[in-house]
């Protein structure tokens, strides 16, 4: 017999490099460049980005870049819908598959830690705290009541919201934080119904990550500048416009959204609308990117690279042609 077990080979459809980072950091730039220079496709990992209709506040890629190279995970569904991390493993996994059987690498490009760490740890744990989402909960409990939100969790999972009272305020929370991570109640946690039996590890998990955060700071505001100069605020009005589109959505409380949304609740105007819009969203964005670094320092699989560093972007493309290699 031999002396050691055999390591078991990978399964060749199940390849995959991750390229993450917090917000403005320059993942879909380098994204690109890596497409133009390495036989990927890209596949999103953004809870945004699944919203039609949401284009310049998300950075959403253009049409003419979707033409060039193939992108996954776009413009899936209205936003009047919920996306979730459940149902983002069962797209990611399927999608990786198809794209190594057509010979290319997957490259999975984006900023929503909570799917990439879905992915390659599974859904049986679970979920962490949200700090963004709990914050979130805790308005809207003060704004709607208690029992308002303790109505919509005996929706989504009657078995948990039968042993609260309706002015449970943590309890519900807690509850419907889980549900809008995962899709998922949180009863079948409870009974241990999983619904991913394990994780998906990649080839190599790349991070951008700045070491000043001054720098990201003022790309974060430059971004936002260019966003509201190309009609970001139009954008949130054609929503408004809609009638099906509220606040208690996913999509709507998506970073920089939500504070427009509420600047034009407000009921606010000419430049006095535009500097709400502009001040709250670069502080929303902020305090979104602080949470993407504190995902990633939990992920030690991954490599860090700099994103201030002119040359990361050539290394990242050299990195991700060895693993399309093979």
């Amino acid at each position: 017999m031999p002396l050691h077990p055999e390591i078991p080979v990978a399964d060749p459809l199940d390849r995959w490099v991750g390229l993450i980072g917090p917000t403005a950091s320059g993942k879909s730039g380098i994204g690109l460049m890596v497409a133009h220079k390495v036989d990927v496709e890209i596949v999103s990992v953004d809870s945004a980005l699944v919203y039609r209709g949401m284009d310049i506040g998300t950075a959403k890629p253009t049409v003419r870049q979707r033409s060039q190279i193939p992108h996954h995970l776009i413009d899936l569904m209205e936003p009047t819908d919920r996306y979730s991390a459940a149902r983002f493993v069962t797209d990611a996994r399927r999608l990786i598959r198809e794209i190594n059987a057509r010979g290319r690498l997957p490259l999975l490009v984006g900023g929503t830690m909570l799917y990439i760490k879905a992915l390659m740890d599974g859904l049986d744990a679970m979920p962490s705290t949200d700090a963004g989402l709990r914050d979130s909960l805790l308005e809207e409990g003060r704004a709607r009541g208690w029992p308002a939100l303790h109505d919509e969790l005996m929706t989504v999972d009657p078995e948990t919201a039968a042993r609260l009272q309706p002015n449970d305020a943590q309890r519900i929370q807690r509850a419907l934080e889980v549900w809008r991570q995962t899709g998922r109640p949180l009863s079948s946690f409870h009974r241990g119904a999983g619904t991913s039996a394990s994780g998906l590890m990649p080839r190599e998990l790349i991070s951008l990550e700045p070491q000043d955060r001054s720098w990201l700071h003022e790309r974060i505001a430059l971004r936002f500048d260019y966003m509201l100069d190309e009609g970001f605020l139009q954008e949130v009005q054609a929503l408004r416009a809609r009638g099906d589109l509220h606040l208690d959505l996913p999509s709507v409380r998506c970073v920089g959204y939500r504070q427009a949304w509420q600047a034009l609740d407000a009921e606010l105007s000419g430049n006095e609308l535009r500097c709400s819009i502009r001040e709250t969203g670069i502080a929303a964005t902020r305090q979104l990117a602080k949470r993407q670094l504190t995902w990633l320092r939990g992920m030690s699989s991954r490599r860090v690279m700099n994103a201030q560093d002119p040359t990361t972007a050539d290394k990242v493309v050299k990195m991700v042609e060895l693993h399309a290699q093979g």
